[in-house]
């Protein structure tokens, strides 16, 4: 045996038990530099546009800031001012809530379904049904469509509609009655928000292997909505978490759309939400140290609901 052999053969494949967390991950940084240099471009992306931005949020959050003079700590003041003082920031809260408790749930479940409809129809079909259902996230203006509709005045097409049966005698004027506003965006979200989770589950389905379903017939499973709870739904767990987060993501952060249909602030403040708040004193006032503070609570009331449904998710088909 020469020298070298004998060297290599004395090496002992390194524990990492035998050495600390920090020593072991720069070993493991060295072993891989490669992949490491190849993933550096995108991680630098991500913490510049992505995680300074939280940093930076919770960092000015403390402060009194303006853009113009530098920035002066205050504190808790922001959050004291916010919570306590600010009533429309709490109508926000609510009107965000009940905006997030319907459309998020909704918009996953029929995301779901439509998904596992669709997927047991033949390619072409899938394909055109697809497309249809994904078109209104892509279409910048689609709530347009919606604006017609419910125009105030007998050209609209719903107060038309109504006239014409009796309903009603005069048009209702829908996009500014308060009563009627946080219904019709609630639908008009619905309708906004299928795009991408509903491309997920599309997705999962197609991989899901088509023997666990034998399997699953010989154990005992006898229709497909059984199927679906105890083969189909545990097999795309990864869709379903994606899905719940893009769903709780865009029912936050739904605010666009409100303002283009109903304006901002909108009447009486009845579909007023955190992202209007925020945009607000963010875009309009340029109370930044103030704005930062609604990003925060923003953040952590996205980050708490996520968890919540994940922990939910866990416990699909067990």
């Amino acid at each position: 045996m020469s020298k070298t052999t004998a060297v290599k053969a004395s090496k002992k494949p390194v524990n990492r038990s035998d050495m600390s967390k920090f020593r072991w991950t720069l070993k493991e940084m060295k072993d891989n530099k490669i992949a490491y240099l190849l993933l550096a471009p995108f991680f630098i992306i991500f913490f510049i546009f992505t995680v300074l931005p939280v940093i930076l949020s919770v960092f000015f959050s403390f402060t009194l800031f303006n853009l113009l003079e530098a920035p002066k700590f205050v504190f808790l003041d922001n959050y004291i001012r916010l919570l306590l003082d600010d009533d429309i920031f709490l109508l926000a809260i609510k009107n965000t809530f009940v905006f997030a408790a319907i459309t998020g749930p909704v918009s996953f479940m029929m995301s779901m379904i439509l998904a596992w409809f669709i997927n047991e129809l033949s390619p072409k079909v899938r394909a055109v049904m697809t497309l249809i259902f994904y078109a209104p996230s892509i279409a910048g203006n689609a709530y347009l469509i919606w604006q017609y509709m419910f125009t105030a005045d007998q050209h609209g097409i719903i107060n038309g509609l109504l006239m014409e049966m009796g309903v009603i005698t005069t048009p209702i004027a829908f996009l500014t009655d308060p009563s009627y506003i946080m219904p019709i965006v609630i639908i008009v979200a619905l309708w906004t928000s299928l795009g991408t989770s509903f491309l997920q589950f599309i997705a999962g389905y197609q991989v899901v292997d088509r023997s666990m379903y034998e399997a699953a017939a010989v154990d005992g499973v006898k229709n497909r909505w059984q199927e679906l709870w105890f083969v189909t739904l545990p097999a795309i767990k990864p869709q379903m978490m994606l899905g719940a987060i893009l769903s709780i993501t865009q029912s936050f952060g739904f605010g666009a759309v409100i303002t283009g249909m109903v304006g901002f602030p909108s009447p009486d403040y009845c579909a007023h939400t955190i992202m209007h708040h925020l945009e607000d004193y963010g875009n309009t006032r340029f109370e930044m140290g103030y704005a930062s503070a609604i990003a925060v609570l923003l953040f952590a009331l996205m980050i708490g609901a996520n968890l919540l449904v994940n922990k939910l998710l866990r416990k699909v088909g067990q």
